[in-house]
């Protein structure tokens, strides 16, 4: 086990965002889970109030998995041994919407699946089957608060939206025009491809999560545009690092008051403890221990 017990806030860094440059590093750790290891070392990272926060490359040191690739049970699994309750995921997103225009950041509050199933998206399997109620995938105490920092956020015209609804995608490709015209009909306004399962796992392991998306353009829906291209990503991409970097840091005063210091109370984040205690629907003697034996690293004692 980590000598980490008590890192309650995490930050899970996308496509762009490979470090915290505002936070000071103090370790590196790799957990080994019943499901691997995670996808890079885990930077723990000291705050101005002294307090451990953690930061994960959700694609690996030099960005070296893609999103199908990513060993997203080992990564919430690892957070999760360490004491964390709170995840602040970034990822970088194409826009489905004309007003949500590349370097704008978003809050989404839905999620749209479109991956194709070959991403392992539980911790429970082969023996030991639960369900989580995924209505509200996203909680909206933390995006109360990311929402609060708005103003902060640095260059011209740059915005915040919320309550938006996210697309997620399979990949590695980026979508054909005809796909993109369908998920703007069926709701959609940005669409990624790491959202899932990385959101379902986290609701498993009782951790509040929300994803911070930062547009890199507008998909492939508007015909006055030319067809996304890497270039386009990565340019927008450097420009939203730094914006990524300060927002970090500007929410952390407020979470390590509700986190650290019990001075204020997030009620939906709260509400996830014991949630996974009656969640298992298989009898237990019919249990694979196995499988018990696994889930005990991320919920002990309940199964």
């Amino acid at each position: 086990m980590s000598k980490y017990t008590d890192v309650k806030i995490a930050f899970i860094g996308g496509s762009g965002l490979y470090r915290l440059d505002t936070l000071k590093p103090v370790d590196e750790i790799e957990p080994e889970t019943p499901w691997g290891k995670p996808s890079a070392k885990i930077v723990i990272c000291e705050t101005a109030s002294g307090n451990h926060v953690a930061f994960l490359a959700r694609h690996g040191t030099g960005h070296h998995l893609n999103p199908s690739e990513v060993p997203a049970r080992a990564n919430i699994a690892a957070l999760k041994s360490i004491g964390v309750e709170v995840i602040i995921a970034f990822s970088a997103v194409g826009s489905l919407r004309e007003e949500i225009k590349p370097r704008d950041f978003i809050l989404p509050s839905q999620i749209i699946d479109r991956t194709k199933g070959i991403r392992p998206s539980t911790f429970f399997e082969k023996g030991c089957a639960a369900h989580i109620a995924f209505g509200e995938p996203f909680n909206k105490d933390l995006a109360d608060i990311i929402y609060s920092q708005k103003n902060t956020l640095q260059g011209e015209n740059v915005e915040m939206h919320r309550d938006k609804c996210l697309i997620c995608m399979e990949g590695p490709a980026f979508s054909t025009r005809a796909e993109s015209n369908m998920y703007r009909m069926v709701g959609g306004d940005i669409i990624n491809m790491s959202v899932l399962p990385e959101a379902k796992l986290a609701m498993e392991a009782e951790i509040a999560y929300q994803m911070i998306c930062m547009a890199t353009d507008y998909d492939s829906w508007r015909v006055s545009e030319e067809v996304v291209t890497v270039e386009t990503v990565v340019a927008n991409l450097n420009a939203n690092t730094s914006n990524a970097n300060q927002l970090a840091v500007n929410i952390l005063p407020a979470l390590e008051e509700a986190l650290y210091e019990n001075k204020v109370e997030l009620p939906r984040v709260k509400a996830l403890k014991g949630s996974m205690r009656f969640a298992s629907i298989t009898a237990k003697e019919a249990r694979n221990l196995e499988a018990v034996r696994k889930i005990e690293y991320i919920l002990p004692g309940y199964f």
